[in-house]
């Protein structure tokens, strides 16, 4: 087999961990690890929500070979040329995983590749572009009908993520560390792990972290059997993490009088990993590894913010409850599109965010993506000035009648859909290969 590129233009964190990550996993497995063979780059774009280390993600992919960060985009897409002066293969794919549509078709040109999109909600520059892998079938019936055989409904890569190689591993509880043991006072009861995910966004870190330190304080009062664990965003460091835990540095707390804890990191010398401690002694575990599929999946109800993460519960099927804090509403300013960038505009940003956000919560629109699968609320979400008492009494609603979670579970492997969107990209991949020769 003659050797060839696979190039893949990517940008977001979402995009990079939702996205990239499954598809260069079924890309190896129809092509082959021979990297003498196929070598796959991961070339990544600039975006608004990106937090300067979805570069180092995709390097930790052991399917990737090459990746070049977002500062020396425009000098590749301009001129051609990579910071480290890549080689390119004569045969290649640029498949697009994120960013601007327009980019696939000024690259591949350049490289005089083929060229495959994965289009979620709509497909340009068909005339350009060899072959679009889309989410839903209505994006075929807004194609000219010239270019509706470029289009192959592959289904939403958000399912994938959470599904893997088919299997999840299911731990011990004693593997989850013994940090949180003082926690649990009443050994009658079975342990409950929650799992709380603030979010890895500064805008939705300034709420999510001391609001699910509060609820998961609430709740705890009321079932002392219950654990804590925060699967930190692999964007995310610990110490960044525990400034928004932190009163002095996070003023919103002592503003809302919410929850604060400070980071323990425990000597080299034990087997406990970090923690975030209350002043009131209870204790949320941080776990670093990624993909956390097997962590999340012992979890029996999830307090969750929006974004991919209700995705990879939802395909896990992992019950939640979705929270979009808007105590105050200029902080949420990570929308898409234009009113992303209205939001994040110098001096001004700060009223169209409010102006932006009372919109959304009159609205009444869904965010969560298992929601969005199913155009119904399967699972809460709570949007607007989020009152802690009565969300914890919620979620203690929901821990005391074990048979709705379990309705919750059923509904969202109901409407997860169908997993092999990777795999049916990968195969438009390796057609358009078989077109090159």
């Amino acid at each position: 087999m003659q050797a060839t590129d696979i190039l893949i233009l990517s940008n977001g964190p979402g995009e990079v961990t939702t996205w990239v990550r499954p598809v260069v996993k079924a890309l190896r497995q129809q092509l082959g690890d021979n990297r003498a063979v196929v070598r796959i780059s991961v070339v990544l774009s600039p975006c608004p929500n990106a937090t300067g280390k979805e570069a180092a993600i995709a390097k930790s992919y052991p399917e990737v070979d090459r990746v070049q960060g977002a500062e020396h985009f425009f000098r590749f897409l301009l001129w051609g040329k990579t910071a480290e002066n890549w080689d390119w293969h004569e045969k290649g794919v640029v498949v697009f995983l994120g960013g601007d549509q327009f980019f696939p078709v000024v690259i591949g040109k350049r490289l005089g590749y083929r060229t495959v999109v994965y289009a979620e909600w709509d497909a340009r520059w068909h005339g350009w572009i060899d072959r679009f892998g889309i989410m839903q079938p209505k994006i075929i019936a807004q194609a000219p009908t010239k270019y509706a055989h470029k289009l192959t409904v592959v289904g939403d890569l958000m399912v994938d993520v959470g599904i893997g190689n088919g299997k999840v591993e299911i731990r011990n509880w004693e593997d989850l560390g013994s940090t949180l043991s003082s926690s649990v006072t009443n050994s009658q009861s079975p342990i409950e792990l929650i799992g709380l995910l603030p979010g890895s966004k500064p805008a939705k870190l300034t709420q999510g972290v001391p609001l699910t330190l509060t609820l998961a304080q609430y709740i705890h009062s009321c079932r002392p059997q219950t654990r804590f664990v925060i699967p930190v965003a692999p964007t995310l460091d610990l110490s960044t993490l525990a400034r928004f835990a932190d009163p002095q540095q996070n003023p919103l707390i002592r503003q809302l009088g919410w929850g604060e804890a400070e980071l323990v990191i425990p000597s080299d010398d034990t087997s406990n990993r970090p923690f975030l401690k209350t002043p009131s002694g209870l204790c949320v575990e941080l776990r670093q590894e990624y993909p956390a599929h097997d962590l999340l999946s012992q979890c029996c109800l999830c307090l969750t913010t929006v974004g991919a993460n209700t995705a990879e519960l939802g395909s896990l099927g992992v019950p939640m409850i979705v929270l979009l804090p808007m105590q105050q509403l200029d902080a949420m300013r990570s929308w898409d599109g234009l009113p992303g960038i209205l939001a994040r505009m110098p001096g001004v940003g700060s009223s169209f965010a409010k102006i932006i956000n009372s919109i959304v919560i009159r609205q009444g629109r869904l965010f969560a993506w298992p929601n969005k699968w199913a155009q119904a609320e399967i699972v809460p979400e709570l949007v607007g000035k989020l009152e802690p008492y009565l969300v914890a009494q919620l979620a203690l609603d929901y821990l005391a009648h074990p048979q709705k979670l379990e309705e919750m579970r059923s509904q969202l492997r109901a409407v997860r859909g169908q997993p092999g969107a990777a795999q049916k990209l990968a195969q438009l991949v390796q057609e358009e290969l078989g077109c090159v020769q």
